[in-house]
């Protein structure tokens, strides 16, 4: 609820002409604006381009924000539709997500780039690795919009079923089945590699 407060405090402040305000904005929320952005564009020369729009878009529309939702929530939306229209104006096709990673290991700092194996990794490991990545890839590449956009809230975003229903306008019955079919459809592909049966999960 604090951080939910803080924003509130930082939207009325811009609201009444304080730029800086909205700059704090900007900096706590780039990074994650940015991830949302590459997860949906090929060219990752053109995410900050996007990214920046986005911003620019919001704080132009910020005095229509009536607090109904999280300003994620409304800031989540105006960088999905930047990005799509990006995408629409060079007339190129949105890019599956990368892998996916739990919420909890989106943090960039302590992740290991993939050209840095640990000393234990053996040359048998790294490719099934590879080769569960790209199955993943392939999966999500399947997907319908809306699963694909469910299952990016939910497992990479961190979201709750109850901010995913607000962000995709649905009820959380919706939800729940979207995310449920995205995650069949995905260890439908990944069983074959990990060995695993039918119901059972990857």
């Amino acid at each position: 609820m604090q951080d939910l407060d803080t924003d509130a405090l930082l939207v009325e402040r811009v609201k009444q002409g304080d730029k800086r305000a909205f700059e704090m904005l900007v900096v706590k929320y780039q990074r994650r604006v940015e991830r949302l952005i590459a997860r949906m564009v090929r060219d990752n020369d053109l995410v900050q381009d996007i990214a920046q729009e986005a911003f620019i878009r919001a704080y132009r529309a910020l005095h229509q924000f009536r607090g109904d939702s999280a300003f994620y929530t409304w800031l989540y939306r105006i960088t999905v539709n930047t990005a799509k229209k990006a995408l629409l104006d060079m007339k190129r096709d949105p890019l599956s997500l990368q892998v996916l990673l739990p919420a909890d290991a989106e943090n960039e700092e302590t992740s290991r780039p993939e050209s840095e194996p640990t000393d234990s990794a053996t040359p048998e490991a790294l490719l099934a690795s590879k080769e569960i990545a790209a199955a993943v890839n392939g999966a999500v590449e399947a997907l319908s919009d809306d699963l694909r956009q469910a299952i990016t809230l939910r497992e990479i975003e961190g979201l709750s079923y109850e901010e995913i229903a607000e962000m995709m306008n649905c009820p959380i019955g919706t939800v729940r089945s979207r995310i449920y079919r995205a995650r069949e459809a995905i260890a439908t592909r990944l069983r074959p590699l990990l060995g695993t049966r039918g119901g059972e999960r990857w």
